[in-house]
């Protein structure tokens, strides 16, 4: 799957809007990526929570496709508002990503995303990808988000 820039088909501005803009002097990238809200400790948890719920409402799918079609901090943030909003259309291009593998870092919030939607068509995603990835254990990719995705959904679904 080919990178292009979001500006390259008219969304230049969806970077700097959902990717880039900064919480405590830290991008919303990086804040996602570390898990650093998760925590409450975190001067900004609760300004960033309620900023991700409504970018999440708000992001168009158009804007969606241009972040997951260019680089890994972008791919990320994109998942996460997919998965967030539960945009459940998303499914098939977050489980091609997820299988493809291409980029760094992207692999654990497809996982999150899979697993926020909940339903036996995204474990079978999580599942062809362990099937995959498992064997190979030079490859240390997001086998552990997967894992964790896969507990999370056998709970929820009772398999």
């Amino acid at each position: 799957m080919p990178s292009q820039h979001p500006e390259e088909i008219g969304y230049g501005h969806v970077v700097e809007s959902y990717v880039t803009r900064t919480y405590g002097g830290l991008p919303r990238y990086l804040v996602l990526n570390g898990g650093r809200f998760l925590g409450p400790r975190w001067w900004h948890t609760t300004r960033f929570t309620r900023h991700l719920l409504n970018d999440a409402a708000a992001i168009t799918d158009e804007e969606l496709d241009a972040l997951l079609g260019y680089e890994w901090r972008s791919r990320l943030t994109a998942a996460w508002l997919i998965g967030v909003d539960r945009r459940e259309r998303f499914r098939a291009r977050i489980g091609d990503l997820l299988l493809a593998s291409e980029v760094c870092y992207s692999g654990s919030a497809y996982c999150f995303a899979l697993a926020r939607f909940g339903t036996h068509a995204d474990a079978e995603i999580l599942t062809a990808y362990l099937d995959h990835f498992l064997p190979r254990i030079h490859l240390h990719y997001d086998q552990p988000a997967a894992l964790g995705a896969l507990l999370r959904l056998d709970a929820l679904l009772g398999t």
